[in-house]
């Protein structure tokens, strides 16, 4: 096993005891790890299958199955392009490759300064507003290939300010 730091283990411990009464912990644990540190690397699912009895072969089949688990860190922003039928249709695509042609990362990638994470969805259930793009929670709906610069740029300024 890679060697966590101490604190970082000492975190992922209590947060699996929190669930020690729960028949199906996994999913609980797993989220609050997710939305503490932002990714869950193979030494936290080795500790998480220590404290639950879990073997780290099905913990990894739940981190790699579902999307809203990560293996790797995220970037701050992560900007989510929907390639559902809807989005796909009015354009979707020529978003996403946009978003990647000027950060310079593929869909599934950071950018190296781990400012942006680009991800391609299926849907996010925002037909109606297509072709839509989801960036940390906020939804720009009917994206255009002339949008995506402002829309960098628009969050870059927001990191000069800070």
């Amino acid at each position: 096993m890679a060697k966590l730091n101490a604190a970082a283990e000492k975190q992922i411990r209590e947060i699996c005891s929190r669930y020690t009464d729960e028949k199906t912990p996994l999913m609980m644990i797993l989220s609050d790890i997710q939305n503490e540190y932002g990714y869950i690397p193979l030494e936290v699912q080795e500790v998480v299958s220590q404290e639950t009895g879990i073997s780290v072969a099905e913990i990894y089949g739940v981190v790699t199955f579902y999307s809203f688990f990560s293996l790797t860190p995220k970037g701050k922003y992560v900007i989510g392009c929907c390639l559902g039928t809807a989005c796909y249709v009015k354009g979707g695509q020529q978003v996403i490759d946009k978003f990647s042609e000027i950060l310079n990362i593929k869909p599934g990638e950071t950018t190296e300064d781990g400012m942006f994470t680009l991800d391609a969805l299926r849907c996010i259930g925002a037909c109606g507003i297509a072709p839509a793009v989801s960036i940390s929670g906020t939804v720009y709906p009917k994206m255009s290939v002339g949008d995506v610069p402002k829309v960098i740029e628009e969050y870059r300024k927001k990191e000069g300010a800070a």
